[in-house]
């Protein structure tokens, strides 16, 4: 389809080859397991991120499945490169994974001589779930949808200010794939971090940014600021009376950070089945939709195959966001 997006055709594939993907593991491979080394899950955010929490959902479960340690190890800093290069030069025997976060695609493109290729020295294994994001504003502005948003921006050009917790975030990115889309002006406000960034988005210093859905909705609740948008094509499944920015006329826009499961490349192809085989499972257990989802988090599977044409795809369109949007890292 002309206007959709690479994150859109992912979405198609992944519903059309989950069935197939959980079928088509050898039996032979499932059935092999690791030593009874402990196994790391290396989580490249700090704690009580939301990829730290499913990290600690997982690890209790393969813990009891395969009947050895799994232990959640975070190794934040630089954003996402120290976890990732420790991923990087860990053996590629399956006692090392991580929970990826999709924002991390864009290290490359904002610094040089990274010691890994973001495409290369990985292994998929699998997808886990994508966490929606909203468009949210500031209650002075006299907006309660995306269509009047882009008609208040357009009439003020430059004079809004948003905000987000750094160049080159996902709250960056999103708000730049918005103006490149309907040819508004905002002037971008880095913070360090998203705490300062959602403080001030409440006290009016600025006056739009992106956010996760569960946190959107949160920080609304005392009617300071007005949620007006999803990022997904379609409605979230976790707040269905939330329109999407593209059912409200911004036709192809539909973006959702997701959250995956890689290791090593050069992992034995039996052992790539047999994690993403149980990650499956878990993942369709039933409590684990509630407890994902108070992170904001859909969940999603695919196999190793359809998550490395992800991460392709994904690539290449945050390249070329970046460029045309003529994003500088800091």
């Amino acid at each position: 389809m002309e206007n959709e997006l690479p994150i859109d055709r992912m979405r198609r594939r992944l519903l059309a080859g989950a069935a197939a993907g959980a079928a088509g593991w050898p039996l032979a491979a499932l059935a092999q397991g690791l030593s009874n080394r402990p196994v790391h899950i290396i989580v490249a955010q700090t704690a009580g991120t939301t990829p730290d929490v499913i990290a600690r959902v997982l690890a209790p479960r393969l813990q009891k499945r395969w009947n050895q340690p799994f232990i959640v190890e975070n190794r934040a800093g630089a954003a996402g490169a120290i976890g990732m290069e420790a991923l990087a030069r860990a053996a590629p025997d399956g006692h090392t994974v991580q929970v990826m976060v999709a924002s991390i695609l864009t290290l490359p493109l904002f610094f040089q001589n990274l010691p890994f290729d973001i495409l290369k020295s990985f292994q998929p294994i699998g997808m886990i779930g994508n966490n929606n994001f909203a468009l949210v504003v500031h209650r002075s502005l006299p907006v309660s949808n995306v269509k009047e948003f882009i008609a208040y921006a357009k009439a003020f050009p430059g004079e809004l200010d948003y905000g987000s917790p750094g160049n080159g975030t996902i709250h960056h990115l999103l708000m730049e794939q918005l103006k490149l889309m309907t040819g508004i002006n905002a002037r971008h406000i880095p913070y360090k971090g998203a705490a300062p960034a959602y403080t001030d988005l409440l006290g009016g210093r600025i006056q739009v940014m992106f956010a996760a859905i569960h946190i959107a909705m949160a920080l609304s609740k005392d009617g300071k600021i007005k949620v007006i948008g999803g990022t997904m094509r379609e409605r979230s499944p976790l707040f269905p009376d939330l329109p999407s920015i593209h059912e409200q006329g911004v036709t192809g826009f539909n973006t959702s950070p997701w959250f995956a499961l890689l290791g090593p490349a050069g992992m034995p192809a039996n052992v790539v089945a047999k994690y993403n085989t149980e990650l499956r499972a878990i993942l369709a257990e039933p409590d684990m939709k509630d407890i994902l989802g108070k992170q904001g988090v859909s969940i999603e599977t695919s196999s190793p195959e359809e998550m490395g044409v992800v991460l392709k795809e994904q690539f290449a369109a945050l390249s070329k966001l970046v460029h045309d949007a003529n994003i500088k890292g800091d």
